[in-house]
């Protein structure tokens, strides 16, 4: 394989544009996508038609708007590049316009209440700063996604307005430090992300992986990660054939796919690509996490995304690794070697910790859903509560300055391994904090907290936004300062004082330090239902509106939106376990008792049963029942949760009642696994799914 040969084959990317462009064409769209210059409207047609030659040389004959309704996942509705002739045959043509507008149906899309069900008038808009791509003989075109009211009803469109924003207040804050030459700053993104891979024969077996996307039943495997022996181990020969093939598709996309491993449960995997600009890399881990799924399938596999797939072991994460940069190659958050003495990386050091402080609120409820509150908090992720991780070197210059005393300095060492032959290594002047939600890791931060299934455009509109904001305040009060040196100092100085207690170096899963967080007055938003009313508080909904990225009504409606899908994603949660457990695990655990019956019967004809068959049937017997009338309790509660009014109030009613009576459910079927014969169990356990693959 010829990786430069193929890496971008299908994609409309700047070489290919240059290659079929008109020169003042290009010139005037790259303007665009490098500056976020308009579009110049006369240019559409012509690119247009270039880009159907293209895709037409490629074997497309098919187009489609590529947008992101809040489902979660992305939407496509395709349409032929046919048009007929006069002498009954066809040509094929795409103009400017079916480039630029498009028209979706969005009657049928969540909105959260901005639109009635019958109105159902949406509209597509390309976005030209995320290249056009050939995906299944389709040309896609990366799109916002609007009402006929003007309403924004998709991820794309208030990302693309937090970055718009940043820019503006980051560029601000250079002029004050005299770079005239900057002419756009990038938010940028690498999300590491996890999954899992399992037998595909597995996955058709189970009710609750294909309704829900994880295991509502299962007891604990003899064996998981306990001897961590999986983390970077071997990679197995199935799953390293499907990494090679995912690998391929992902380059002739043009994802930057860099690093894959085993992760640390038995069957759990991680891919990390090169980061790049933040709407790209949401638009491109859209479309890594779809690929994963159709490589896995010609594998005979099925790649898991939930998560938490499996009780007991680790569940999946995406790591989202947030910079600034600048279109001269410049990272805003690159301390130099000498940080204390970097005013402006100090700045926006500053910048960053002021807004996690002052919004973790926002940070927590990006990443809430009901899968990923199995997650936060359990030993292999981050704790609900935000905090900041800076290191030591960093904690000691904050120190300094908020104490008004110099900083000395830290000496870089280098490790000394024994071993002649090794080459001496240096050594960094901080270590890395694996437990921190939001992670400062030599020049970027690292946000731990989303769910492997998240599009990552929820989580950083939120960074983006927090951070344009505080940036705007520094530029405001710096603009006006008569000597900008001293009046730097002593914003930042001033600033770390009163944002410090975000800062935490130390052991996020310890159970002290919830304790600690509680007194420093740090919120700890354990739940979805705990989480999400809080999108539409007063503060959130004026920074919202004060840096145009979402109006009071769209806050609201993407508010209500999550709150109705946490519901929604439970209930079929609660009612995929119900059938499970009536007409799977109930029938078949009465079919095995009927045998312990018949073979205790026999044995008491023959002179006596043991205390031991009597105790498992007594046991079965008591746990089929409490297990059926369990499932009872759920169904009624169901019931309940219909006549519950608000999406808010229904969202509390399933945290605090049906998930508890799901749990319940679970015990009781999960402890007859353990003692029904394996023959009678009516689906894989743990054991047969996370072994499966060789």
């Amino acid at each position: 394989m010829n990786v430069p040969e193929i890496f971008g084959e299908n994609v409309f990317n700047l070489q290919v544009m240059q290659e079929k462009l008109p020169k003042e064409v290009f010139k005037s769209l790259k303007k665009t996508i490098d500056e976020g210059r308009p579009l110049d409207p006369t240019i559409a047609g012509v690119v247009a038609n270039a880009m159907k030659d293209w895709a037409v040389e490629k074997g497309a004959t098919h187009y489609t708007h590529w947008f992101q309704p809040m489902t979660g996942i992305t939407a496509e509705k395709h349409d032929s590049f046919i048009s007929p002739t006069k002498d009954g045959k066809v040509i094929m043509e795409f103009s400017g316009k079916e480039l630029v507008v498009g028209e979706s149906d969005a009657s049928s899309f969540p909105n959260g209440g901005v639109r009635a069900t019958f109105e159902a008038r949406g509209y597509t808009a390309w976005d030209p700063t995320s290249f056009a791509f050939i995906k299944d003989g389709t040309l896609c075109i990366p799109t916002a996604f609007l009402s006929y009211g003007g309403e924004v009803l998709d991820k794309k469109t208030p990302l693309l307005r937090s970055m718009a924003v940043l820019n503006e207040q980051a560029l601000r804050i250079l002029r004050l430090f005299g770079n005239k030459t900057v002419r756009h700053v990038h938010t940028t993104v690498g999300a590491e992300q996890e999954y899992f891979l399992i037998d595909r024969k597995m996955y058709d077996a189970r009710k609750d992986l294909v309704f829900s996307g994880r295991t509502l039943f299962g007891a604990k495997a003899p064996k998981g990660q306990e001897l961590e022996d999986h983390y970077f181990g071997p990679i197995k020969l199935r799953v390293s054939a499907f990494m090679r093939d995912l690998d391929e598709e992902l380059w002739k996309l043009g994802i930057l796919a860099k690093t894959k491993h085993n992760e640390v449960a038995p069957s759990q995997h991680e891919l990390a690509p090169i980061f790049t600009v933040t709407n790209v890399a949401s638009d491109q881990n859209q479309l890594m996490m779809e690929t994963m799924k159709k490589v896995a399938s010609r594998h005979g596999l099925y790649c898991l995304l939930h998560e938490k797939p499996f009780a007991g072991i680790n569940g999946s994460g995406k790591h989202n690794n947030w910079s600034m940069s600048t279109d001269t190659g410049l990272n805003l958050l690159d301390p130099g070697s000498t940080p204390a003495e970097n005013g402006q990386f100090m700045l926006f050091l500053t910048a960053v910790i002021k807004a996690v402080d002052e919004y973790p609120d926002l940070l927590r409820l990006s990443v809430a859903s009901a899968g990923n509150d199995h997650r936060l908090g359990g030993n292999e992720a981050p704790p609900a509560i935000v905090s900041v991780f800076v290191g030591e070197e960093l904690e000691e210059i904050i120190d300094s300055l908020v104490k008004g005393v110099q900083y000395k300095g830290r000496k870089k060492g280098v490790m000394k391994l024994g071993v002649d032959t090794f080459p001496e290594l240096p050594k960094d002047t901080t270590d890395r904090n694996r437990t921190s939600p939001f992670a400062f890791t030599g020049n970027k931060f690292e946000f731990r907290m989303l769910g492997s299934t998240f599009s990552i455009a929820g989580p950083n509109i939120m960074i983006n936004t927090i951070v344009a904001d505080s940036l705007r305040q520094y530029a405001d009060e710096l603009e006006g300062a008569k000597d900008f040196n001293a009046a730097l100092h002593d914003l930042v100085a001033r600033e770390l004082k009163a944002h410090k207690r975000i800062i935490f170096n130390g052991n996020n899963y310890a159970p002290e330090w919830a304790e600690e967080a509680e007194k420093r007055g740090l919120p700890n938003l354990r739940t979805c239902a705990d989480a999400l009313p809080h999108f539409a508080d007063k503060k959130n909904i004026e920074l919202f509106e004060r840096n145009k990225v979402f109006t009071e009504r769209e806050v609201r409606s993407r508010m209500e939106i999550m709150l109705e899908n946490y519901s929604k994603v439970l209930t079929i949660e609660a009612l995929t376990m119900i059938e499970m457990a009536k007409k799977d695990i109930y029938p078949a655990v009465n079919e095995y008792l009927s045998e312990l019956c018949s073979a205790a019967y026999r044995k008491e004809q023959m002179g006596g049963c043991t205390k031991s068959d009597r105790e498992l049937i007594q046991k079965l017997s008591a746990d089929n029942e409490a297990m059926y009338f369990a499932a009872g309790d759920i169904e009624k509660l169901l019931v309940e949760a219909k006549e519950v009014s608000g999406a808010e109030a229904a969202a509390r009613f399933f945290a605090d009642k049906v998930i508890p009576a799901m749990q319940r459910l679970r015990a009781y079927a999960d402890e007859m696994e353990l003692n029904t014969a394996k023959k009678y169990w009516p689906f894989p356990t743990y054991g047969d799914i996370l072994f499966s693959v060789s």
